[in-house]
């Protein structure tokens, strides 16, 4: 970036003004300018969309891009599984693309495999009314953006309205204990509820941590050292099981399309998703019925006494082995800045939440009653490595799927609660001593 000296010394008068009256220029950084390589072309890999508009939407920016500057933008697709090993294997075998939108907390697993992207991080901060904590806190890393947040997906409690008044709930419950009952007389209706106790990389993890949290359980502490053998741990597995005794049967397998499968061809009722599912029944003629009864809401509050929920994160990383970071630098910048981030949220229908403050009045939100349990997802995150710090030991934690195999091993009856927690708390000792 360069800057010539008469400009910098004018934006300086410019601060110094603005300051003398005790008002915080928004514009106090340089924006910084990157100039692609000579001859620049890019591979991003991201993960298979659940709403269509997102894709549409990212391509759409993409073409925009390339418009602009010459620069050709490949963008393959994965699916939500596949990301995280693939991100793994291009951080360690240095080649692959160039850009990945990653999972959680996984570019604190090889944070010297990224570009620093913190002069670019800052920047988009000060102009945009700052970065939501939890989406920035799984981009920093000793004060550094080792990645750029992209978006928080909402997870909300997804349900039949007509079901759930036929079960004898003219309003749905708003703790865990009322959820359970409402469980229950669902299932003797013969329209239960399905959540997952597979490896789906968001919903089996956003309902994992929501059963632990809820009750005042934690991985670890805030030193890092590892809590999960704990009786809050011990009564939020205790309730999974009456829980997983209500649900049709095979979540123990479910991956992150099963449960919207299931809600779509009637054989549940109730289900944790994003808003995807409400737009895959509303497009589709034949799902009409569904699509008009369908009814959304935060998950219940529990023990604790306040609402914890875990959100799917997302974040850009840029390798170090990319031939083309100015260029990557460059289309990351573009696709943050505001005429294409609003269109992208637009696009992703409620899908995709935004990662700075400023986005956070994108007429989406207000457009459909059933957006509003995701509208302030980025906001209302906690990071899953909580209440320790984020790094190594979190981000292989959750890519190891600890937590999820720990209630599935339990509600299942593979091992007793009592083993299933020490079994969690062997395996997530493994990274935390590390």
């Amino acid at each position: 970036m360069t800057i010539k000296r008469r400009e910098f010394l004018a934006a300086s008068a410019a601060v110094a003004g603005v300051a003398g009256l005790g008002i915080k220029p928004s514009f106090a950084q340089a924006e910084p300018t990157y100039t692609p390589e000579s001859g620049a072309s890019l591979r991003l890999l991201r993960w298979t969309p659940f709403v269509k508009g997102d894709e549409d939407a990212w391509i759409a920016n993409t073409k925009k891009f390339t418009e602009a500057t010459g620069v050709e933008v490949r963008i393959d697709k994965e699916s939500w599984e596949d990301i995280r090993p693939k991100a793994a294997v291009a951080a360690n075998v240095g080649s692959g693309p160039d850009l990945i939108m990653c999972w959680f907390d996984d570019a604190h697993q090889y944070p010297d495999k990224l570009v620093d992207l913190t002069e670019l991080g800052n920047y988009l901060g000060n102009k945009y009314e700052g970065w939501y904590d939890g989406l920035k806190g799984y981009a920093i890393r000793d004060d550094k953006f080792i990645a750029m947040p992209l978006t928080a997906i909402g997870n909300a409690v997804v349900y039949r309205d007509s079901h759930v008044k036929a079960a004898g709930f003219n309003e749905f419950p708003n703790d865990t204990a009322g959820f359970l009952e409402l469980c229950k007389a669902m299932k003797a209706k013969g329209t239960p509820a399905g959540f997952p106790h597979g490896k789906a990389v968001g919903d089996g993890n956003n309902y994992a941590h929501w059963l632990l949290w809820s009750h005042g359980g934690k991985m670890v502490d805030e030193s890092g050292t590892v809590t999960i053998n704990s009786p809050e741990t011990l009564a939020s597995i205790n309730y999974a099981k009456e829980l997983y005794a209500t649900f049709i049967p095979g979540t123990e397998s479910w991956q992150d399309v099963n449960n919207n499968r299931a809600f779509l061809a009637g054989q549940v009722s109730l289900i944790a998703n994003g808003v995807s599912v409400y737009y895959t029944a509303k497009n589709d003629p034949k799902l009409a019925e569904i699509a008009k009864d369908m009814r959304t809401t935060n998950f219940p509050i529990g023990p604790v006494g306040k609402s914890v929920e875990l959100f799917q994160t997302s974040s850009l990383l840029l390798f170090k082995h990319s031939k083309y970071p100015e260029a990557a630098k460059a289309y990351i910048k573009f696709m943050m800045e505001a005429d294409q981030m609003n269109a992208w949220i637009q696009g992703s229908s409620a899908y995709c939440c935004q990662p700075l403050k400023a986005f956070a009045n994108n007429p989406v939100w207000t457009a459909d009653p059933v957006h509003a349990p995701y509208a302030r997802a980025s906001e209302r995150l906690r990071p899953n490595g909580y209440a320790g710090p984020l790094g190594y030991a979190s981000a292989a934690t959750m890519a190891d799927y600890v937590l999820v195999d720990m209630y599935a091993a339990a509600v299942t009856g593979q091992k007793s609660p009592e083993d299933a927690m020490k079994e969690a708390e062997r395996r997530a000792n493994r990274y935390y001593r590390v």
